[in-house]
This record gives structure tokens, C-alpha cells and sequence, in this order.
């Protein structure tokens, strides 16, 4: 039953979606009608507070017939100041998106400061409906939804700092945070509890949170890993990385020079890794001794013959113009440039047909002897 003149105020469900607050057009009188469904509140608002709200979906004539049902209301609007305002408070949760506008200042052990920015999505819903108007109608005077998200966003940006903050007191690197997200949600939802209380909210989920760091600094955290996978040095990574580029461009600046850089550095790293494989290292990281060839059995390093099985060290043959060393099947010295007598020039064996130097007595293929 209603009044003569009297309104019926509600919540169009078309208008909803996506709106967590709206503002009745105009304010409630005693007698007229109000409607509550199952997924809204509605919150009657005078004086800059919250003075009553209704949580039971049906629909209300604001007369002394239901004065058992909503008596405090109905006394309140026959006093001196016969209306209120009206808003409507969604029940149902909300995802919204979040991210800082600017930069949370980083202080890394290894790469100074750094410039972070957060972003990720979260749940909320309206846990007390007074509190939730009086905090942003009464204090924040906003009467928008999109004021109240905006508010909402710009807080959990501030726990997301304060959580990375704690992570950071607890030994974590720029280098560790994608390690580090889930935990860093797990205490943005903790911390969260009691700083959205006062303001009838609840977070319900925190999830896709991407922390983003400067382009230099992410490609200096990539080499770093690629470091500690290699078991490398600064130095050393920086020499591969070379290596690869010169590879990649076997004709750069026109010449050859690219291709010669990519050679030697190959030939280079093959030395280097041949040599770290039959060096001994002594203290203080210096070359003492090298393994022979044959037998294993460690000697010095100018070492021409093994004290132990007696196996040349030696490989190849002594130039006759020069004394230099050459390979045993090479027809040319590669530094004078005298015929040596190998290659085609030399023997032959006659069990493999390997050609030899011209001095060889044994054919180091098949091992046959040489007339």
C-alpha cells in the first residue's frame, strides 16, 4: 500500500553491469515505495552518514503499515527532515584491473636503481554497505562507481609496492622477482584485509600481477642467467657473445674481415678448450703441466718427448729451410714457404696410399712399414 503521490524507487537490472554504486535521481519520502532485489543493498543517506540500509530483497511501502519491518526508517522519515537519499550497493563481486602510474624506485644489490611498475587484476566485493557509504559518499564524496575503482586501484598499487618492499627486506633481486609473483599476490591479499576494512571492502583475489622492468636492465638480468648457466664470467660471456655475431656475419664491412673474425675466434676457443682439458692448474690459476698425448702422464710444458713412454710430442716434421714445424702430409712450409717433401711430393704408403713425408719410416695411418 502507498500514498497518494507516492514513487517506487529501484534499480534498473539493465543499468547495472559493471556498477558497483548508484545514486537513486531523487530522494526517498515517507510513503513512498522502495524495491530491493536479492543481489543489491539499498542505504539511506542524511546528514552525511549512512542512517539505514536494507538487505532483504522485497519491495517496501514507507508508511506506518510496515512500521514492524522497517520501523527505524519510518521514524526517521516523519521527523523534522522527511527524506533521504538512496543509494544502491551491488552484492555481487567485481574484477577490475590495476597499474601504477609511476615507478617504484628499486635499490638492486647488482644493478643500482631501478624503476619498477606494477600491474595485475583483481576481485573485490562490498562487505558492509554503511561503512562502504560513509567511507566514499560521506568522506571521499564521491557518488561514481568509477571514483570508487579509481580509489580502490590506486590502493592495492600501494600494497604492491609494499609487498615488493618486503620482499626485498627478505633478500629478493630484481634478478628473483619473476620467481617471486605468487608470493608476492599470496601478501598483497594479506595486506589487504585490514586496509580495504575501512572501507566496507573485501579482496577477494589478486591474480596476473607483471612487474616490468626497464628494457636494459631485463636484457642485463637475461645475461646474467645465461651466465650462471654457463658457468662463466662477465668476460667470457661477453667473448661468446662475440664470437656468435661474427659468425653470423661471415662478409661484414665488404671484406673478409668478418669471416676471419669468426675463424679465429673459433679456432681460438678450440685451442682454448683443448688446452683446458690437458692443462693442471697450480695455485693462483697458473699452467704447470700438460698430459701426453699417448699415455696421459703429466710433464712440462716444452716437454719434446714423454719421460714416461717416450712418445714424441712433436707433431709433424722440421722444415729444411727454416726448422719450423710442419704437418707430416704438408708439400710447403706455411712460414718460409720451402718444399718439405710431404704431400704429394713425398711417399706414399703402400699398404694405405696415405701420402707421407719424405723422411717417414712408419705410416701414422695404418702403421705400415716404409721402404
Amino acid at each position: 500500500m502507498s500514498l497518494i503521490g507516492a514513487t517506487t524507487l529501484g534499480w534498473d537490472d539493465a543499468s547495472k553491469r559493471g556498477v558497483v554504486l548508484w545514486k537513486a535521481p531523487r530522494n526517498i519520502k515517507y510513503g513512498d515505495n522502495i524495491v530491493v532485489r536479492e543481489d543489491e543493498y539499498a542505504v539511506f543517506y542524511r546528514d552525511g552518514k549512512a542512517i539505514y540500509y536494507i538487505d532483504r530483497p522485497d519491495r517496501y511501502a514507507l508508511t506506518s503499515i510496515n512500521a514492524p519491518i522497517i520501523g527505524g526508517l519510518v521514524k526517521l522519515l516523519t521527523g523534522v527532515v522527511q527524506s533521504a537519499e538512496v543509494y544502491y550497493v551491488q552484492r555481487n563481486p567485481f574484477d577490475g584491473k590495476f597499474g601504477s602510474k609511476q615507478p617504484y624506485q628499486f635499490r638492486d644489490r647488482d644493478f643500482g636503481m631501478v624503476n619498477l611498475r606494477v600491474f595485475g587484476e583483481f576481485r573485490y566485493r562490498v562487505k558492509d554497505c554503511s561503512t562502504f557509504i560513509n567511507r566514499f559518499v560521506g568522506t571521499e564524496n564521491y557518488h561514481t562507481a568509477e571514483e570508487v575503482e579509481g580509489r580502490i586501484r590506486e590502493q592495492i598499487v600501494v600494497l604492491a609496492y609494499d609487498a615488493i618492499g618486503h620482499m626485498k627486506d627478505r633478500g629478493m633481486g630484481v634478478a628473483d622477482i619473476s620467481t617471486n609473483l605468487t608470493t608476492i599476490e599470496q601478501i598483497v591479499i594479506q595486506k589487504s584485509k585490514d586496509h580495504f576494512e575501512m572501507y566496507g571492502l573485501e579482496i577477494q583475489k589478486i591474480s596476473s600481477i607483471y612487474i616490468s622492468i626497464p628494457e636494459e636492465v631485463q636484457k642485463a638480468v637475461d645475461a646474467k642467467a645465461s651466465m650462471t648457466v654457463l658457468g662463466t664470467d662477465y668476460m667470457g660471456y661477453q667473448t661468446g657473445q662475440a664470437m656468435r655475431d661474427a659468425a653470423k656475419n661471415p662478409g661484414s664491412g665488404g671484406n673478409l674481415a668478418g669471416a676471419g673474425v669468426g675463424m679465429g675466434a673459433g679456432i681460438g676457443m678450440g685451442a682454448a678448450m683443448g688446452n683446458s682439458m690437458s692443462l693442471q692448474r697450480g695455485p693462483g690459476g697458473t699452467e704447470v703441466k700438460i698430459k701426453c698425448g699417448k699415455c696421459g702422464a703429466l710433464m712440462d710444458q716444452d716437454a719434446k718427448f714423454c719421460p714416461k713412454c717416450g712418445a714424441s710430442q712433436v707433431v709433424g716434421t722440421p722444415c729444411p729451410g727454416c726448422g719450423a714445424t710442419v704437418p707430416a702430409d704438408a708439400s710447403f712450409c706455411p712460414k718460409c714457404g720451402a718444399k718439405t717433401g710431404g704431400g704429394a711430393g713425398g711417399k706414399k704408403c703402400p699398404t694405405c696410399g696415405k701420402d707421407l713425408g719424405a723422411d717417414a719410416k712408419f705410416c701414422p695411418a695404418c702403421g705400415a712399414k716404409i721402404p
